[in-house]
């Protein structure tokens, strides 16, 4: 896999980019085709490479599927808590949201309004799966308006974690007002980041990790 990388980044290969074929492969770094293949399939599980559908290999864009499995992986067999991805995670969210506030487009803060009109109504609904796919959209619309791809990639792979607390929060919530409380928050940090305020949209995405994390440590997450 070693030989591949490097073989990726010594011809200036981009996403998109074909990967010579197995037998290219094989031929070039003196393995069997099986090896070679072995080797591509490692890479493609990496998410380093593209393969699929009898087209051939491509190099991968960047995606946090790799990162996401780490991170799952790590909380179930109990190698770091849910309460240490959450520290992690703000610590990220919180440069991310200063710099979506000075970087984001004009379709970003849309989006993001957007987004909030819908989780007010999908509250109102009790659609409590739709207020979930939102919240997360939220944050990733965040993670992309910082301009930096790299905290798309880091916020997007928490997204499995998410999924699997987030009801835990929800039901801890427990009645209208709170779930509409914790929306609002999401708005305030919403408002800055479309009034290009980064110090108010600092603030307000501190408030809105303080109000998840004690929620979840009630409702007994550590």
């Amino acid at each position: 896999m070693l030989s591949i990388r490097k073989m990726i980044r010594d011809n200036g290969l981009k996403p998109g980019d074909v990967i010579p074929a197995e037998t290219a492969l094989s031929t070039e770094f003196g393995v069997s085709r099986t090896v070679a293949r072995e080797a591509l399939r490692g890479l493609a599980a990496l998410r380093i490479i593209e393969v699929g559908n009898g087209r051939r290999a491509r190099v991968a864009g960047p995606t946090a599927e790799a990162l996401s499995t780490i991170i799952d992986h790590i909380v179930h067999t109990e190698q770091v808590s849910v309460m240490q991805i959450a520290d992690a995670r703000r610590t990220i969210e919180m440069r991310a949201v200063s710099l979506a506030a000075l970087h984001r487009s004009e379709a970003d803060a849309q989006q993001l309004l957007k987004t909030i009109e819908g989780m007010y109504a999908a509250v109102e609904a009790d659609e409590s799966e739709r207020v979930m796919e939102l919240d997360i959209l939220f944050h990733e619309i965040i993670a992309r308006a910082s301009g930096n791809p790299l905290y798309s990639i880091f916020i997007d792979s928490f997204r499995i974690i998410t999924r699997q607390t987030w009801a835990i929060g929800w039901r801890a919530r427990g009645n209208l007002d709170a779930w509409r409380d914790n929306i609002k928050c999401h708005e305030r940090v919403a408002q800055a980041v479309v009034a290009q305020d980064q110090n108010e949209a600092e603030r307000a995405m501190s408030e809105h990790f303080d109000s998840s994390v004690m929620v979840l440590l009630r409702a007994g997450i550590k």
